[in-house]
């Protein structure tokens, strides 16, 4: 058998939804476990909503999840010559007849399916009625001859063998009225010309690998082996649209998901080998095959894919982390200077503590990152006479510290708690309020020992509290 070969085939009118990511995931995954090729081809022959700055955003999208095609990017539109030729070709041989039905008749047949609560089949009116016969007014359509009898089976390698009878599948158009060709036809000419061993994608395109099956048979063409992937549903239950919240990739990456988790999340959503959740990207590709993926719709759960990111930040190595960090700033929110980029670093450890996003360590970490402190309005009302004097008391045996520490600074507090007749949080919460301007945040030490001394002082003395 000849080497695997599978692809990702998105159209670039939109955004890279979540379930396509999930489908070039599946193939790509397969491929490499196959040690076979991956490959990209751009549906673009929707020339009025195809853009190529959502090409260049899907290219992107795939690349930060860690899934790059082999060779160039296919292109469908300079393809199309062939699509015509191969049109031709079946009608030549008897496989494709013209169509000379008028729009205002189809419409009559359609509403009289509707009128009968029937899908709408093309009546096939054209299929025997010999080229003499034809209007010379009328511009024609190119449809495929269908079989009639019988039934065909798709030996499906996810959803198993399906059965549909024949007579159900209508003459599909294979080109247009005005010579363009319809996608089934540039489908199925584009997987041949590519050499596609394998057509993994999701089981709402059923419908069409029969259609797809039958231009392949009339062409002698060897048949790819097909896998249908159950679609994504929303956590009620729907089907997911490009319209729902968090349908791109886009909506992930802005809240500060890491690629590895939403990968992770992508390869769980579905398929599943023996009881392991965390995958590593060689493991994931170890262990990939096609038998893992289930038979029902999954639904995607935004607390899992959550949960899935706090396990990441918890885990991954703290360089890494700081490095996707940064990125994410970059992007989304501000550089981190230079000068703040060590004290983020160090303090890393605690600022990710509780953080189910990048996003979440960022705002942590804002006391650092930012000069100024912006008071949260309800808490600096917390700031009495009280907490006052235990900022003043805490300043002026501070500057009698030399090494910052907890073990340094544990004594200070204590003295205070006694001096001031109080508790911990009598004394960390006016603190906390001095040094980020909001009583939630990280621990007090933690706090006091990432600012640094200068800093600390600085703040404690702001004019604000006084």
């Amino acid at each position: 058998m000849s080497k695997v070969a599978t692809r990702f085939a998105p159209s670039p009118t939109g955004a890279l939804h979540i379930g396509g990511v999930r489908t070039a995931l599946f193939n790509w995954l397969f491929s490499k476990n196959q040690k076979g090729t991956f490959h990209l081809r751009i549906e673009d022959t929707d020339k009025e909503r195809s853009k190529d700055e959502h090409k260049i955003q899907i290219i992107k999208s795939l690349k930060w999840l860690g899934i790059e095609h082999d060779g160039e990017e296919y292109i469908q539109s300079f393809k199309i010559n062939d699509h015509i030729n191969i049109a031709n070709e079946l009608l030549k041989n008897g496989n494709a007849y013209k169509c000379y039905c008028s729009s205002e008749e189809i419409e009559e047949q359609k509403k009289r399916a509707r009128q009968k609560k029937l899908p709408y089949i093309y009546n096939r009116k054209w299929r025997d009625i010999p080229e003499s016969e034809a209007p010379k007014d009328i511009k024609p359509v190119i449809r495929f001859k269908s079989k009639i009898n019988g039934s065909t089976v798709l030996k499906d390698l996810v959803q198993g063998d399906v059965e549909i009878d024949n007579k159900t599948i209508e003459d599909f158009i294979i080109l247009r009225n005005d010579g363009t060709p319809t996608y089934n036809l540039s489908a199925t000419v584009d997987d041949h010309q590519m050499n596609m061993t394998h057509i993994i994608r999701g089981d709402d395109h059923k419908i069409n690998t029969f259609k797809q099956m039958q231009i392949y048979l009339a062409m002698k063409w060897d048949l790819p082996k097909f896998a249908h992937i159950p679609l994504i549903h929303t956590i009620e239950g729907k089907k997911l649209s490009k319209r729902d919240n968090a349908s791109t990739l886009d909506d992930y990456s802005k809240i500060g998901i890491i690629p590895d988790a939403l990968r992770n999340y992508l390869l769980r959503l579905g398929w599943s080998f023996e009881d392991k959740e965390i995958f590593t990207l060689d493991e994931s590709i170890k262990h990939f095959n096609l038998d893992g993926i289930g038979k029902s719709p999954s639904r995607l759960d935004m607390s899992r894919i959550l949960s899935m990111n706090e396990h990441y930040i918890k885990n991954i190595d703290e360089n890494d982390l700081f490095n996707q960090l940064s990125e994410y700033c970059k992007l989304y929110k501000s550089k981190i200077e230079s000068d703040k980029k060590d004290k983020i670093k160090t303090s890393l450890t605690f600022l990710k503590n509780k953080a189910k996003t990048l996003e979440d360590i960022f705002n942590n970490g804002q006391y650092i990152l930012l000069d100024k402190v912006n008071f949260n309005q309800d808490d600096i009302k917390l700031i009495d006479d009280k907490a006052k004097k235990v900022i003043s008391d805490f300043t002026t045996q501070f500057a009698t510290v030399d090494k910052l520490s907890k073990e340094t600074l544990e004594p200070i507090v204590n003295e205070l708690i006694k001096s001031n007749s109080t508790n911990f949080k009598g004394v960390g919460q006016p603190l906390r309020i001095a040094l980020t301007g909001s009583k939630f945040g990280p621990g007090i030490y933690d706090i006091i020992i990432s600012l640094g001394k200068e800093e600390v002082t600085k703040r404690l003395t702001n004019k604000k509290l006084s």
